[in-house]
């Protein structure tokens, strides 16, 4: 899964991953996909049938289910690009899908994807942290703008701000979690257990990527800070009234405290 610059309806890719696997738990369905895959051409419903053993009319039916849910792809064609007198047979081929299942949801593929476009783009003079970090901040502005210009909210104040945000970070993983109107905390870290091996760094890229969601959206009075706390991600979106400046991502030491081990960090500054 990756951030979407031009995201459809929020839906969690674990939701999608659920509900493939539903499917793939029929062992019929199970070994008809997995004789779609490895034929390495379309198949259709009578070679499908034939290879399960059943009727080419409950073949259809279970090969149907798999389109559905988004494991296969279906379309009218001859088979091996032979032409025949009538209708051409429907036929099925796997679809460009990546199915996977994490609970709670995980995305390491988007913190690849954040350091190999740093590492394409960096400057000269520039250090590996500032060219992860202003990466993601740019993903997250770009983000930003394309919700802004699909959902066209107006001017956003900071309860609806929090509400924009609060769908995104759902759809990306973070499981967020509104104590308050003005309040938006994060429940998961998609990139754990790999942020126990830098939490500094994996911290920083995610209040880089929230932080330039909020600038691409021109949220008006919240802040994304960094304010970890046991069990949960270590960026937090809140009401910009409170009366201090957010952290510096570059300078700050603090890292992610989900299940890293670390325990959270007493700033008074950020005690209401």
């Amino acid at each position: 899964m990756t951030f979407d610059a031009n995201p459809a309806a929020p839906q969690t890719s674990a939701a999608a991953g659920v509900d493939a696997v539903l499917v793939l738990g029929d062992d019929v369905r199970r070994r008809m996909y997995d004789f779609v895959r490895r034929a390495r051409r379309p198949v259709t419903r009578e070679e499908a049938a034939g290879e399960a053993g059943i009727s080419a009319k409950l073949a259809a039916f279970h090969l149907d289910k798999l389109v559905a849910a988004g494991l296969l792809r279906s379309r009218y064609d001859s088979p091996g690009g032979v032409r025949r007198v009538g209708r051409k047979p429907k036929v099925y081929e796997p679809a460009d899908t990546d199915i996977r299942v994490s609970i709670p949801e995980r995305h390491h593929d988007v913190l690849a994807e954040i350091l190999i476009d740093a590492v394409l783009t960096e400057e000269p003079g520039e250090s590996a942290r500032s060219a992860a970090l202003r990466t993601a901040r740019h993903r997250g502005q770009e983000l930003g703008a394309a919700t802004r210009a699909r959902t066209r909210p107006g001017r956003l104040g900071p309860e609806r701000s929090l509400t924009v945000s609060e769908m995104m970070l759902e759809q990306h993983g973070f499981e967020p979690y509104r104590p308050a109107t003005t309040e938006l905390r994060l429940l998961n870290c998609p990139f754990h257990p790999l942020a126990a091996r830098s939490p500094e760094l994996v911290c920083g890229i995610n209040h880089a990527f929230v932080d330039g969601f909020l600038a691409g959206l021109e949220a008006a009075g919240i802040r994304a800070d960094l304010a970890p706390r046991p069990g949960q991600c270590c960026v937090e979106l809140r009401a910009a009234s409170g009366g201090h400046n957010a952290p510096d991502p570059a300078t700050d030491g603090v890292g992610c405290a989900r299940e890293n081990g670390i325990p959270p960090v007493d700033d008074p500054g950020n005690t209401p």
